[in-house]
């Protein structure tokens, strides 16, 4: 069975949870209700054979409503499949951990949660991966802005350029090859 296959069956055992399905450039994409979408990778998981998730990421469509898309790809083992299960969610609405199905989804999780400011309801640690606690911002998302925001903690972050002088690593910008250009440890020829 293909993914466009199962992209079938699900529509058929979810109806009206299913909001599209659709194929492009060879692959195969199931949009899901915010309601639906634990029951469908549920299903993807344990009856259709999907058994890696590769990915968790986070789609800023500012201006729209609603406003995120939380997209999963998945695949099976053998890599002959692969599906794109999609849902589409407001600002601040949870969306169901996959945690439960896929023990690698925590990171990912925490990533869309860091970077994008998505919720997952039922995560186990649903804290800050990249950034520290208690930092305000969502830094993927569209109105935060390319310079960054001023920081209250400048021994934490800072928005200067990084000085390499004095660092752990040097790098030769002059070195006529890429081997000897790459930055290393200070002292190591």
């Amino acid at each position: 069975m293909s993914a466009m296959e199962d992209a079938a069956t699900l529509r058929s055992r979810f109806g009206e949870r299913i909001v599209e399905t659709f194929e492009f450039r060879g692959e195969s994409t199931v949009v899901v209700t915010p309601e639906g979408v634990h029951e469908v990778l549920e299903e993807c998981r344990r009856q259709l054979g999907y058994e890696m998730l590769l990915d968790v990421s986070g789609v800023d469509h500012l201006g729209t409503e609603p406003r995120f898309d939380v997209v999963y790809e998945l695949a099976t083992v053998d890599d002959a499949k692969h599906l794109r299960i999609k849902t589409r969610v407001a600002e601040d609405q949870p969306v169901p951990t996959a945690v439960d199905l896929w023990g690698g989804a925590e990171w990912h999780e925490r990533e869309v949660w860091d970077m994008m400011g998505i919720p997952f309801a039922g995560h186990p640690n649903l804290t800050r991966i990249l950034m520290w606690e208690g930092y305000p911002f969502f830094p993927l998302r569209k109105d935060f802005p390319l310079a960054g925001r001023p920081s209250e903690m400048p021994d934490v972050a800072f928005s200067g350029v990084a000085s390499m002088a004095g660092g752990p690593f040097v790098a030769c910008s002059g070195a006529p090859n890429t081997v000897l250009r790459e930055p290393r440890a200070q002292g190591v020829e």
